[in-house]
């Protein structure tokens, strides 16, 4: 291994050092037989390939956040375990020691430094692998990760970004690949091949990067509404809420999310016995006995909840399952509106739960404009006995409609930023749920949607202007601009390597008013000396092979007798 110069043999032994763990001075004799075998650099291959894939695995774990509250909930029905699995997931995927190792790896290629990972290295980056499979199968089993996969909202939210940041970072490994270009023709020539198709399609990319969020200041639509998911707070900026209604045994309806009672109240505690039944099958004096807010502050479904004071925490530790006719009576004095869903919709009395749920809504005399009737149920019989409600569709518009629809409710993956657009062209209201990130809300408000259901109602109502938007002849600049800075600076690097320089010039003191220039040639196999004299306003000439002038800077500073490029 040939020996660096100047302040390069330090900060060289010292990746080293961290990388290899080993403490290697400069001398020769001392790092005989130190060198990259086919082993060091298969883990070198796999510490990148497993570097990849951690960023990869850490974004769509950081997408879907926003569904994660839906997932403890599925867990929690399968297993009867409630946990906050978005940290269970996070933790294996912010390996911050793979980009630190990755960079030191780089950073030895570039020096020339033999590639020799310790073994406390290797079982980090073999240790989360068990785990990573295992949660993705698990996760895929679920039948919910292929809703998290197919998702097409994350592109268009982090599209152009994504896209500057994928052409930096191939383009920062065009060093270490024009310096491996020793290797033999056939594998040179691969891996030349696979580089320029990469940047090629990288290059080209946003060719195919649709976002609504690239459009101009004055084309931006009105910020959507938001309706608070199961009641969320009624704050001023919440104008409605959404609910699920049940009735008991004995006809009285009321609000509940789960089927089972088990999540969300202390059943097992009070009736243990029947706790596995449906709570449609207890009656209106039973569910009155039951606790249905310590769990809340037990097992902190939300992050707000740390946030509440020690009175807002005595009043939720005493909630009762509230009835609909004291929900409509709340909802009449803040003038909010209600979009209900009435569930189960397959058991045998559900058109008796109806009656009741339609007598409560006329006794209570909020103005029928107010209700939202989701269900599709006994639809026609709900129009003719209150015909002031407003019917929203659980669906897609069909070609062959009847009846205009005039409100659709839909999960947020089920209609892209074109049938969104459309939609608001032909005047329906479209209401998307659950948007909890910023993110989302920001694709979503800029390509026109009417009103999200959320849970986070406290963050949501404070954004005044989605989180980025650009007009269209901006990002055309960014790109041009990007992929020119990336083209040369990737000629320039295999251009330096194949005219014999392999590292930035370096230039060290000697014991005259004369200066030695130091060329590295041959990748950093061997050093060239050649005179050089400083003249005047810190300008070198010199007689190197690859040298014929030269700017320098003052390092580290004016007073320094030692001069660096």
């Amino acid at each position: 291994m040939a020996e660096l110069p100047g302040c390069c043999r330090p900060c060289a032994t010292c990746l080293l050092c961290l990388y290899s763990c080993r403490w290697i001075s400069a001398k020769k004799e001392k790092r005989k037989g130190l060198r990259t075998t086919k082993c060091d650099c298969s883990w070198f291959l796999f510490l990148f390939c497993v570097f990849l894939f951690t960023l990869v695995w850490l974004y769509f774990a950081i997408v879907i956040l926003n569904d994660f509250h839906n997932f403890n909930e599925f867990i929690f029905k399968q297993r009867k375990l409630w946990l906050d699995w978005s940290l269970v997931l996070l933790v294996p995927s912010s390996e911050v020691s793979l980009f630190f190792l990755q960079v030191l790896a780089l950073s030895l290629q570039l020096c020339g430094e033999p590639l020799k990972l310790h073994w406390v290295h290797k079982v980090r980056v073999m240790a989360p692998w068990p785990w990573i499979l295992g949660m993705g199968l698990w996760i895929l089993g679920t039948g919910l990760g292929w809703r998290w996969l197919t998702l097409p909202l994350p592109p268009q939210a982090t599209g152009p970004f994504l896209h500057i940041g994928l052409v930096g970072g191939m383009t920062f490994l065009a060093w270490p690949l024009a310096t491996s270009l020793r290797l033999p023709t056939g594998l040179k020539v691969f891996l030349l091949l696979v580089y320029c198709a990469v940047m090629i399609a990288l290059y080209l990319a946003p060719l195919m990067i649709t976002s609504p969020c690239i459009m101009e200041e004055n084309q931006l639509p009105p910020k959507p509404a938001l309706v608070g998911h199961r009641g969320a707070p009624m704050q001023p900026a919440t104008r409605m809420i959404r609910v699920c209604s049940f009735a008991s045994a004995d006809g009285v309806p009321f609000l509940m999310h789960d089927e089972k009672l088990t999540r969300t109240t202390n059943v097992q505690a009070v009736f243990p016995e029947r706790a596995s039944l449906n709570s449609t099958a207890f009656n209106w004096t039973d569910l009155q006995q039951l606790d249905a807010g310590s769990w809340f502050l037990e097992r902190r479904p939300f992050s707000t909840v740390k946030s509440l004071s020690a009175g807002d925490r005595k009043q939720a530790s005493k909630q009762k399952i509230p009835s609909l006719e004291q929900v409509l009576e709340a909802a009449k004095q803040s003038n909010i509106s209600i979009m209900f869903d009435l569930r189960p919709e397959n058991h045998t009395d559900y058109q008796s739960f109806v009656n009741a749920t339609l007598d409560a809504i006329l006794q209570s005399g909020i103005p029928l404009q107010q209700i939202l009737w989701l269900p599709d149920g006994f639809r026609e019989q709900v129009k003719q006995q209150v015909p002031g409600v407003q019917q929203v569709y659980g669906r897609k518009r069909l070609q062959n409609e009847k009846e205009p629809l005039l409100h659709v409710n839909l999960p947020y993956q089920d209609m892209s930023s074109e049938e969104i657009r459309q939609y608001r062209q032909d005047n329906i209201s479209v209401n998307l749920y659950v948007v909890n990130q910023p993110w989302l809300f920001s694709v979503l408000w800029c390509a026109g949607v009417s009103s999200v259901t959320t849970n986070a109602c406290q963050v949501l109502k404070e954004m005044k202007h989605p989180i980025w938007l650009l007009p269209s002849s901006t990002y055309l600049m960014i790109w041009i601009v990007a992929d020119c800075v990336s083209f040369l600076t990737i000629l320039w690097a295999f251009l330096l390597v194949k005219g014999g320089c392999g590292a930035p010039w370096c230039l060290v003191c000697t014991q005259t008013q004369r200066y030695q220039l130091l060329v590295p040639i041959s990748g950093l196999r061997s050093w060239e000396s050649s005179p050089v004299q400083l003249l005047s306003e810190g300008e070198v000439y010199g007689r190197g092979a690859f040298i014929t002038r030269l700017q320098l800077k003052i390092w580290p500073d004016p007073s320094s007798s030692c001069w660096m490029p």
